[in-house]
C-alpha cells in the first residue's frame, strides 16, 4: 500500500470531492481516481460509492479512513522529528472566528513564520457547526472558539482566557451623549448590527434581549467584522463586539462605548482538537504562541474559577501549566 494512495484516500475522504482532493494533492483528477482505484483493488473493497454527482465513503471507507489518519499521522511525525523545525513542511488548517484572526493573532503569526517559515497556514472563519466532525476527520487540525461552552464529545478543550464584550456605537449615536447609564429597555427599536461568524456573542446578547422582552427596530448581518466596523463608524445601529476588535477605533474617537448598566459581559475563547490528533511539532508551536497571546495565567482568580465551573460541566478540559491554579 503506497502512502501516496493513501494520502490520496484521505484527501478524497475529508472533501467527498474528487475535485478537490486533486487539488489538495496537486494531481490531475484522473490521476486521483487512478489512485483510489489501485487501493480499491488491492483492498479488495470499494472505498467510495458515486451517487450521481455525489460522493460518499462506503462502510470500508470508513474504517480505512480511521486507520488512515493514524498512519498519516505517523508519517508527518517521522518527516517532522528528522526535518527539524527549520525544515518543516506541511500545512495547517485552523478555524478561528475572524474577529480573533483579525486583531489576536498578528503577532502569533509572525512569529510562527520565524520559526516554521515553510509551514503553510489555512485559517477558515469558524463556528460552532460542524465541527467535531472536521477534526474528527482531519480537515480542520485546531479550532479556537469564542464561547463559554461547548458539547466536547471525543474534543479536548483548553480554555485560553476570556475577551470583554462592549457595546459599541458611533459618538453621535443618542445613546452615547449623556453618559449616564441605561438598561437594555433603552435599546428597543435601535438598529443592531451583528456578526454571523461570531455567533457565540451573539447568541448571548440575543438570548438577554429575549429575556428582557426588548425588540429592536431590525438587525443586520454581516459576514465580515470589518465591514460592521466600517457602518458603525458611519453612524448605523450598534453591536457587541469584543473590546479587543474595537480598541484602534475607540482609540481614535470613530466609536464609542455605551454605558450599559449591566455587570462586565465576557466571553471565553477556547482551543479544541480531537482527542487522537498527534501534536506535530509544527501544530504544539502554534498552541504555545496561543496561550502566550492570550495569557491566560494573567486572569484574575474570581475569573479563572467562574469559567472552570461553567467549562466543567459541559467539556472535557485540557489543563497546560499556564492554566494550572
Amino acid at each position: 500500500m503506497e502512502l501516496r494512495d493513501l494520502r490520496t484516500f484521505a484527501a478524497v475522504a475529508r472533501h467527498l470531492s474528487f475535485h478537490r482532493a486533486a487539488l489538495e494533492v496537486h494531481a490531475a483528477q484522473s490521476t486521483v481516481s487512478a489512485r483510489i482505484a489501485s487501493l480499491e483493488d488491492e483492498l479488495q473493497a470499494c472505498l467510495f460509492e458515486r451517487l450521481g454527482r455525489r460522493v460518499v465513503l462506503t462502510e470500508a471507507g470508513k474504517r480505512l479512513q480511521h486507520m488512515a489518519v493514524k498512519l498519516l499521522d505517523l508519517e508527518d511525525e517521522a518527516r517532522a522529528w528528522v526535518a527539524g523545525a527549520s525544515q518543516a513542511r506541511g500545512m495547517l488548517t485552523i478555524r478561528v472566528p475572524e474577529s480573533l484572526c483579525a486583531w489576536r493573532m498578528g503577532r502569533v503569526i509572525r512569529q510562527y513564520r520565524e520559526s516554521y517559515p515553510h509551514v503553510q497556514l489555512r485559517f477558515i472563519s469558524c463556528t460552532v457547526e460542524g465541527l467535531e466532525d472536521d477534526l474528527r476527520q482531519g480537515v480542520t487540525d485546531l479550532a479556537l472558539l469564542m464561547a463559554d461552552s461547548v458539547r466536547a464529545g471525543d474534543l479536548l478543550v483548553e480554555a485560553l482566557g476570556v475577551e470583554e464584550l462592549v457595546l459599541v456605537a458611533a459618538p453621535t449615536h443618542r445613546l452615547a451623549q449623556g453618559g449616564e447609564p441605561f438598561g437594555l429597555e433603552a435599546l428597543a427599536g435601535e438598529t443592531l448590527l451583528l456578526c454571523t461568524a461570531d455567533c457565540a456573542y451573539r447568541k448571548l446578547f440575543e438570548a438577554m434581549l429575549a429575556q428582557a422582552e426588548v425588540h429592536t427596530a431590525v438587525c443586520l448581518e454581516f459576514s465580515s467584522a470589518a465591514s460592521m466596523r466600517g457602518c458603525l463608524r458611519n453612524g448605523t445601529g450598534l453591536s457587541i463586539l469584543p473590546t479587543s476588535a474595537v480598541q484602534e477605533d475607540l482609540a481614535a474617537g470613530n466609536l464609542a462605548i455605551l454605558p450599559l448598566d449591566l455587570p462586565a459581559l465576557e466571553v471565553a475563547v477556547l482551543m479544541l482538537h480531537h482527542k487522537n490528533k498527534w501534536i506535530s511539532p509544527q501544530l504544539a508551536a502554534f498552541m504555545a504562541l496561543m496561550r502566550e497571546e492570550l495569557a491566560t495565567a494573567s486572569l484574575d482568580t474570581t475569573t479563572r474559577e467562574r469559567l472552570d465551573r461553567k467549562m466543567l460541566t459541559t467539556l472535557d478540559v485540557k489543563e497546560t501549566p499556564c492554566c494550572s491554579k
